[in-house]
C-alpha cells in the first residue's frame, strides 16, 4: 500500500493495559463483527466455548468471565470477519494480480467460501464442486510411482481428530512424509528433550506457578507470542517470586505489564514490574550463560557449600560427572565474551537460581531456532536437574510452543520419525502394515519439491511457503509440484505459489460450530501443558459450503485408497468413533478418552517426569554433554551480525493483522532493521537510512533483502531484528538445526550493505 507512512515511535507504556483494550475494540471494528465478536469472546476458553484459535497456552480454572488475550481477540475477529473470497472475487483477480499484495491484503479479503481449482488457461481460481475436488486429488496421489512422492503438512490449528484421521490415512496411503509447523518452531523440544527426561513435552503445569520460588524466561516474548502467560507472571511477582529474563531484545511486556482486566490498574493506570533481573544476552550467547551458572555452582560446591541436589542425582539421573568437568573447565573471560554477559551478572542469576527451592524454566524460539537448539535444551534440562527442579511443585521445564494445538497434533501422530511401538498399534488397530521408514520434514519436504521427488503437496491448514526458510528457492519448489492442495479458512500466499494444478478448500473454523448427521459434534485440543480439552463452536460456519477438517480428511482417504480397510465414512458424522480410535492407538494416554474428556476442564496427559519416572533406555534422566560455548558455527567475517527474524504485535505466525508494532514503536511498516546504536554508527550510517542486507553463506546462492529502514535499538553488539517471514528470503535451507530440522531462524549470519 504506497499510502502508508512508516512512523517510529518509542513505547513507554506498560503492555496490556488500554493500549490492549482500545486495540481489541478496534480489531473487532475493522472485521465488522462487534455484536458477534464479542458476543464470542464471552465463550472463548471458558468451559462448553471453543478454545482460541491462537497461541497453546492454558486455560487456568476460569474464574473470569472474559479469559482471552489482545491477540486472542485479532485471532477470533480475523476469523469471524464479515469480509468473504467468493467466486466473483476470483473472477475479478487473477493469481498474478493477487500475487503482488502483501501478506496483510491478503490476509483482509477474508474467510473462502467454496472450493477452488486453478485455470492455467486464464490464470483465474474457478468453482469446483467438492466431489471433483476430492477426485483430483485422488488421482494425483494414485498416479504417484511411490507414495514418498507426495507431502502431507500439517498446521497446528489442526484439531486431534482430524489429525489424527489424516495421520492413518497418510500411512495407509503408505509414507511418513509428515512436515509440519513444529519442524520449524519447538521440534527441538520433541528431538532433543527425550534424550534427558524420556519425553518430548514440558513438565510444568499452570498450579506450578502458585509454587515456585524463581521462574527463568529465555528466548520468549511472552506479551505477543503467549500473552495470557502474563497473569501467571503478574501474581508470581506480587507474591515476591523473581521473574529473570534472557532475550537479546528488552520485551515492553516483560517490564512492565497492565492486566485490562485488573479493575483497579486500569482505573490507577497501574502497572507490575516483571523482569526483577533483564539478562542482555547476546544472539547465541545462552549456553555460555547457562555453562557459566553452572560453573558457579560447581565453585561453591566444591568450596564446601551443599548446592547440589546429591540425592536426586545419584537415584535419578546418569553423566553428572562429564557435565561437571565441562563447566568448571570453562574459562570465565570465554563466557562472558560469548554470552556478552558480566561474570557478576551470571553469578546474580545463579544466586537467584541456588536460594529457589523449586524453579521453572521457560523457553521459545531464541532457543530452539539455533544450529543447536535440540542441545540447547538439553542443557536447561541440566541446569534443572542439578538441584532437582523434575518432580517438585513449582519446578520443572517448560516449552512456551505457539499454535494452539501443535503438541497435541505430534501427540496422535502428526510425527515423519514414528516410533516402531506406535506403528504395531496402528496396524493392530486398524489391519494394515504402516510403512516403517522415516520421511520428510519441512526442509526435506523443500529439497524433496527441488529434486523433483516430491509431486504432489497437501496443506491441512497453514501457510507454508511462506514459513519455510529460503523463501526465493521455496516458491520454485512448490511450483514444480503436480498438484498443491491449500484446506485452509482465508486466502494466503501458500495458495498463489502453486502446482501445475491446484485447489483451495475452505473449512470450518474453530470459533464455529460443526453439524453432522449425529448432531453437534465438538473437537478436541492438546495445549502446551498436556492439557486435553474440548471445543465447541458457537458461530455459524463462513459458508454454507466450508467443510469440517475431518470430513475433508476422510474423503481424501475414500477419493484415494478405494480398497481401504478403514472405515471412513463412519467417522464423518460421529467424532466420539474418532476418540474411541485414539483411546486404540494410545491406551496409557488416551484411555477412556470419551468419559474423560466430558470433564468441563478436560484432563492432564500423563508426563512420567512429574512422578520422577524417566522414560529413556536407561530408567534415568541424563545430562548430556555439549562441549564449547557455541550454540551456532562460528565465521570469521569482521562485518558478520547475527540476524533473528521475530513476530511483530499485530501478527500471529504468518498472518499479519496490521502493519504496525506498537511495543516497538513501528507503525505501518514492516520491513525494517532493528540495530544497536554503535553498530550503526560503526558502519557509517544514520538512523532511519535505508539499507540491504545479505547472507554470509558459502554456498554460492546471492541472499540479498533492499529497502530495509534501520532502526536504533536496544540490540546486544553484533545482533540486529527484523519481521518474519518478510526476511524469510535470508534464511539458508541447510540452515538448520540436524537433530530436529528446526531453522536457525534465530541466529542468520548476516552483512549490511549500504544503498546508492
Amino acid at each position: 500500500m504506497s499510502d502508508r507512512q512508516p512512523r517510529y515511535k518509542t513505547y513507554n507504556h506498560p503492555a496490556g493495559g488500554w493500549g490492549a483494550a482500545a486495540a481489541t475494540a478496534k480489531v473487532l471494528m475493522e472485521q465488522s463483527v462487534v455484536g458477534k465478536g464479542s458476543r464470542a469472546l464471552l465463550t472463548m476458553n471458558q468451559p462448553g466455548g471453543f478454545k482460541c484459535p491462537s497461541c497453546a497456552y492454558p486455560d487456568p480454572e476460569c474464574k473470569k468471565t472474559l479469559e482471552f488475550c489482545e491477540n486472542g481477540a485479532k485471532a477470533l475477529a480475523h476469523e469471524a470477519t464479515k469480509f468473504r473470497v467468493t467466486r466473483e472475487f476470483f473472477e475479478q483477480h487473477s493469481v498474478s494480480e493477487l500475487m503482488a499484495q502483501s501478506d496483510y491484503e491478503l490476509e483482509m479479503h477474508g474467510r473462502l467460501t467454496e472450493p477452488m481449482r486453478y485455470d492455467a488457461a486464464s490464470d483465474h481460481y474457478v468453482p469446483c464442486s467438492w466431489d471433483d475436488a476430492f477426485g483430483l486429488i485422488g488421482q494425483h496421489l494414485r498416479a504417484l510411482e511411490s507414495p514418498d512422492e507426495a507431502e502431507f503438512y500439517t498446521s497446528g490449528r489442526t484439531p486431534n481428530e482430524a489429525a489424527f484421521l489424516y495421520s492413518i490415512f497418510v500411512r495407509e496411503f503408505g509414507t511418513n512424509n509428515f512436515p509440519d509447523c513444529s519442524n520449524m518452531c519447538h521440534e527441538p523440544t520433541s528431538r532433543g528433550l527425550p534424550h534427558s527426561i524420556g519425553v518430548g513435552k514440558g513438565t510444568v503445569v499452570l498450579e506450578d506457578f502458585e509454587h515456585t520460588d524463581a521462574i527463568f524466561i529465555i528466548g520468549q516474548n511472552t506479551g505477543t507470542n503467549a500473552p495470557r502467560m502474563m497473569t501467571n507472571l503478574v501474581e508470581a511477582r506480587k507474591r515476591g517470586v523473581p521473574i529473570v529474563v534472557v532475550n537479546p531484545m528488552p520485551e515492553r511486556a516483560l517490564i512492565r505489564f497492565t492486566e485490562p482486566q485488573d479493575v483497579v490498574q486500569m482505573a490507577t493506570m497501574g502497572s507490575t514490574p516483571i523482569a526483577s533481573e533483564f539478562v542482555h544476552i547476546k544472539i547465541g550467547g545462552d549456553l555460555a550463560l547457562l555453562k557459566g551458572m553452572m560453573k558457579v555452582i560447581f565453585e561453591r560446591e566444591a568450596a564446601g557449600e551443599a548446592i547440589v541436589d546429591r540425592e536426586f542425582i545419584a537415584e535419578h539421573t546418569l553423566g553428572f560427572e562429564a557435565i561437571r568437568d565441562d563447566a568448571m573447565a570453562q574459562d570465565w573471560a570465554e563466557i562472558t565474551a560469548v554470552s556478552g554477559i558480566s561474570e557478576e551478572q551470571i553469578r546474580r542469576c545463579a544466586e537467584i537460581y541456588i536460594r529457589s527451592k523449586a524453579t521453572m524454566i521457560c523457553y521459545g524460539m531464541g532457543i530452539t531456532q539455533h544450529q543447536q537448539g535440540s542441545r540447547m535444551v538439553q542443557q536447561i534440562a541440566n541446569l534443572l536437574m542439578l538441584r532437582g527442579n523434575f518432580g517438585r511443585p513449582g519446578a520443572g521445564i517448560s516449552p512456551i510452543r505457539g499454535h494452539s494445538n501443535v503438541q497435541g497434533d505430534r501427540t496422535v501422530g502428526i510425527d515423519e520419525k514414528p516410533t516402531p511401538a506406535y506403528l504395531d498399534r496402528v496396524r493392530e488397530v486398524f489391519g494394515f502394515e504402516p510403512p516403517r521408514e522415516h520421511g520428510h520434514h519441512t526442509v526435506e519436504s523443500v529439497e524433496a519439491m527441488k529434486s523433483g521427488q516430491a509431486k504432489v503437496f497437501i496443506g491441512l491448514g497453514g501457510n507454508f511457503v511462506r514459513a519455510v526458510p529460503d523463501t526465493e528457492q521455496a516458491y520454485a519448489a512448490m511450483q514444480k509440484l503436480a498438484l498443491t492442495v491449500g484446506i485452509a479458512t482465508k486466502l494466503n500466499r501458500g495458495h498463489l505459489v502453486h502446482g501445475r494444478d491446484a485447489l483451495i478448500l475452505p473449512v470450518v473454523a474453530r470459533s464455529e460450530y460443526i453439524r453432522t448427521g449425529k448432531g453437534e459434534q465438538f473437537i478436541t485440543i492438546e495445549d502446551s501443558m498436556s492439557n486435553v480439552t474440548a471445543s465447541r463452536g458457537v458461530l455459524e460456519p463462513a459458508s454454507v459450503d466450508c467443510m469440517p477438517e475431518v470430513e475433508i480428511v476422510c474423503r481424501m482417504a475414500m477419493a484415494t485408497l478405494p480398497d481401504s480397510k478403514v472405515d471412513w465414512a463412519s467417522y464423518i458424522d460421529d467424532y466420539d468413533a474418532i476418540r474411541g480410535s485414539i483411546a486404540a492407538v494410545y491406551p496409557q494416554i488416551y484411555a477412556d478418552f470419551s468419559e474423560r474428556i466430558k470433564a468441563p476442564k478436560g484432563f492432564h496427559l500423563d508426563i512420567p517426569p512429574r512422578r520422577r519416572v524417566w522414560p529413556t533406555p536407561s530408567g534415568k534422566a541424563n545430562f548430556l554433554l555439549f562441549e564449547g560455548l557455541h550454540v551456532d558455527a562460528v565465521i570469521e567475517d569482521d562485518t558478520m551480525l547475527r540476524l533473528a527474524t521475530v513476530r511483530s504485535h499485530d501478527q500471529f505466525n504468518t498472518t499479519i493483522y496490521s502493519y504496525n508494532d506498537r511495543y516497538r514503536g513501528v507503525y505501518n511498516d514492516r520491513m525494517v532493521l532493528f540495530m544497536n546504536e554503535e553498530d550503526r554508527k560503526a558502519r557509517g550510517l544514520e538512523s532511519g537510512q535505508k539499507i540491504a542486507l545479505e547472507t554470509i553463506a558459502g554456498d554460492g546462492v546471492e541472499r540479498r533483502i533492499a529497502d530495509l529502514t534501520v532502526l536504533d535499538y536496544p540490540m546486544p553488539r553484533g545482533a540486529v531484528a527484523g519481521y518474519y517471514p518478510e526476511l524469510n528470503p535470508l534464511l539458508p535451507l541447510d540452515y538448520y538445526d540436524r537433530i530436529s530440522g528446526t531453522p536457525a531462524a534465530k541466529s542468520v549470519p548476516v552483512r549490511v550493505v549500504r544503498e546508492g
